[in-house]
């Protein structure tokens, strides 16, 4: 005779919530964007030029998503104020932040200016700070809970040269979701991070295809570079209620080169 089990799965189900998702003109951000509409979500789009976002608007509502083209600069606080009044007038409820955006500049250390530092950490680092500061103040004045998703990186724990401020920054990220989620858990704001490995996108497609490129896949212990579909699971679990005793988490999605000997 079959034994039936009866135990309650977790929720993965984000419909009808609200989610921004920073630096979503372009690569993974553009993705996460899909992917949160794809799920039910409403979704607004923000980057610095509102008119980029444009065509990505259109494709999600093309599928039947509901989308909000927001120009939002992360590293103007009223910029940020602005973007996110404008998500709540115009969808609702808003309750998910992608923290996403960010920049890098690769060049040998002493070709690093001063400027070249300040545009990388005040995106990558302040920019993600006000952001998640923002959003957590207008939740918290309404009493709503709600989800910080942090977009960290690999080069949070792994270095690799050229990339001096981006390394720096993305652990000071990791480092900041820790803080954060200490802070807003008594809010019920949750807050973690992703940390993507090396996902392949227009920047990067060039690179992977020369023999440095391919040496440093093969030192991936998945031997295969990152899509970004890769990352959909990790963002809707920690969009979703499955996740609703996670806080203060960084959850790797690198192929196993995180753990793997240089």
């Amino acid at each position: 005779m079959t034994q039936t089990i009866f135990i309650k799965l977790p929720s993965f189900d984000i419909s009808g919530q609200v989610a921004l998702v920073t630096g979503a003109s372009s690569g993974i951000g553009e993705h996460f964007a899909q992917v949160l509409a794809a799920a039910g979500a409403k979704v607004a789009i923000a980057a610095r030029r509102a008119d980029r976002l444009a065509e990505l608007a259109r494709a999600i509502e093309a599928g039947g998503g509901e989308c909000l083209p927001v120009a939002c600069d992360v590293t103007d606080r009223p910029s940020i104020v602005a973007a996110v009044a404008a998500v709540e007038a115009r969808l609702g409820k808003l309750s998910i932040l992608v923290n996403n955006a960010g920049v890098v500049v690769s060049k040998p250390l002493f070709e690093h200016t001063e400027e070249d530092w300040d545009y990388v950490v005040d995106t990558n680092l302040k920019g993600a700070w006000m952001m998640a500061r923002e959003f957590a103040h207008h939740l918290v004045a309404l009493k709503r809970p709600g989800r910080i998703i942090n977009i960290s990186s690999i080069l949070a724990s792994r270095t690799i040269g050229r990339v001096p401020a981006y390394c720096a920054a993305k652990a000071g990220l990791s480092h900041l979701t820790g803080v954060l989620a200490i802070e807003l858990a008594r809010y019920g704001i949750l807050v973690n991070a992703l940390a993507p490995g090396y996902i392949e996108t227009d920047f990067n497609r060039a690179f992977f295809q020369t023999d440095s490129g391919k040496s440093l896949i093969n030192r991936i212990p998945l031997k295969r570079i990152g899509q970004a579909p890769d990352l959909a699971g990790a963002l809707l679990f920690l969009a979703s209620p499955a996740s609703a005793y996670v806080t203060g988490a960084t959850i790797s999605v690198d192929g196993g080169h995180g753990v793997a000997a240089i």
